[in-house]
């Protein structure tokens, strides 16, 4: 073989073989952190979890207002205030020093985001299908258990572990106390982060864990199905039974805490989260909103249909659903229930919550999506959301604050302009609109 050949021949095998363990990683790796909020609906419980972002910026000055031993004892003073020992906060807090990675990660805004449809792909890789199934057969009796006591179906359960955690693999190795502590001390959300760093002190006088142990993430989230500490506090529990609520250690604990937190989110045993529909031509895309709601009887009188062969679950058509279009009118389309809903007041993004739900139905063969992905109209980068932003509200649209955030305002401006266009106005921004505004 010429040298040049075989020169070539081998980079074509070293690509593939990155290429496969790439792949296999991705596949392996809790992907919670990565959904993105694509529609999001109001929620009156405060999310269990607090999504990690990808750090990637490098501007890490710290210019508080003063230095870290000193706001560590005016907390010191608030946390005894609060009822925790001296000599536990004392032990908890030796050593702790600011962590820059929790700062960087805190500060990253990524430019880019994962397409839906490979966010899911990830999530339900054929990998983490099986190890669930595994699992499924593997802790049978526990979730039995759980589902008498909480009513929350196991493959819901088996699902949200998948993501937050492959299955406990996953949980993140910071130390909780010198995450939030920095968060606290520099953090973008202080108040948040002083609540949460009370909370995990309450935790380890509790006895549940001790300092040494309470890794998580940067953010705080901790365990194998990542609750932050207010949570923790609040809706942990001990199932296995043997004194402590062991979210970290316990499969059993970890389970039933978050049947106990989805219980208490409104979730129906035996329910549908939702199903697949399509959506006639015509129709009025502005529907399509989390905060409008209807029955599925009147979402089939306006139209919307299931696929050939499907039919609406026995008892669903007076069910209260809203419409989801993940990818904008051409993607496939969603009708949601409550079940959905509950699954998004433990990570308020859509993505996330339709991710957990097909996964549940994929350990029984279910959760196919038949609607196509527009895989030609990719997402819109940060600097470019921000742009469109900007152009909406010149073009007297208000979409709000330009931050990059596609809220409630901006996709009520994203309509208004689609509607001048004389384009489906489903509030989705893409690259057709933006190069629209910007010839006007």
């Amino acid at each position: 073989m010429p040298l040049c050949i075989s020169r070539r021949w081998h980079l074509r095998q070293l690509i593939a073989a990155t290429s496969l363990v790439l792949l296999v990683a991705c596949a392996e790796k809790p992907t919670a952190a990565d959904a993105q909020p694509l529609q999001t609906v109001p929620v009156s419980v405060a999310p269990a979890i607090v999504p990690p972002v990808v750090p990637t910026g490098d501007n890490l000055a710290i210019q508080p207002t003063q230095t870290f031993a000193e706001w560590q004892a005016g907390f010191r003073v608030d946390a005894l205030a609060a009822g925790i020992r001296p000599e536990l906060f004392d032990r908890a807090f030796a050593g702790v020093t600011p962590d820059m990675s929790v700062i960087r990660a805190d500060r990253s805004q990524p430019e880019f985001s994962r397409p839906v449809w490979e966010y899911l792909d990830g999530a339900l890789s054929a990998i983490r299908v099986r190890k669930g199934q595994a699992l499924l057969d593997q802790y049978a009796e526990t979730l039995s258990a759980i589902e008498q006591r909480y009513g929350v179906d196991r493959q819901a359960l088996v699902a949200v572990w998948g993501m937050e955690s492959n299955f406990g693999s996953f949980q993140g190795d910071k130390s909780v106390i010198r995450s939030l502590a920095t968060l606290a001390y520099e953090g973008r959300r202080p108040g948040f982060a002083h609540a949460q760093l009370l909370a995990a002190l309450q935790i380890l006088q509790q006895g549940d864990i001790t300092p040494e142990k309470m890794l998580g993430s940067w953010a705080g989230a901790m365990g194998q199905t990542q609750f932050i500490p207010t949570t923790y506090n609040t809706h942990a529990v001990d199932f296995d039974g043997d004194g402590r609520r062991n979210i970290w250690d316990s499969p059993a604990d970890a389970l039933a805490s978050t049947a106990h937190y989805l219980q208490s989110s409104g979730w129906q045993k035996g329910q549908p989260w939702g199903f697949e529909v399509a959506v006639p031509s015509g129709f009025n895309y502005s529907l399509a909103d989390g905060a409008i709601r209807k029955s599925v009887a009147e979402w089939l009188q306006l139209g919307v249909t299931l696929p050939a062969g499907a039919s609406v679950p026995p008892g669903a058509e007076q069910l209260s659903a809203t419409l989801l279009l993940p990818a904008g009118y051409r993607g496939p389309a969603f009708l949601l229930l409550d079940n959905f809903r509950a699954v998004l007041k433990y990570n308020n993004s859509s993505s996330y919550a339709l991710a957990v739900n097909l996964l549940s139905e994929r350990f029984s063969g279910a959760g196919m999506i038949r609607g196509e992905w527009p895989k030609d109209d990719v997402p819109l980068s940060r600097s470019e959301r921000i742009e469109l932003q900007s152009l909406l509200s010149a073009h007297q649209y208000d979409a709000g604050n330009a931050d990059g955030i596609i809220g409630a305002n901006t996709r009520k401006a994203i309509r208004a302009a689609q509607e001048s266009f004389g384009w489906p106005a489903d509030g989705y921004p893409t690259h057709k609109l933006l190069e629209g505004l910007r010839k006007r």
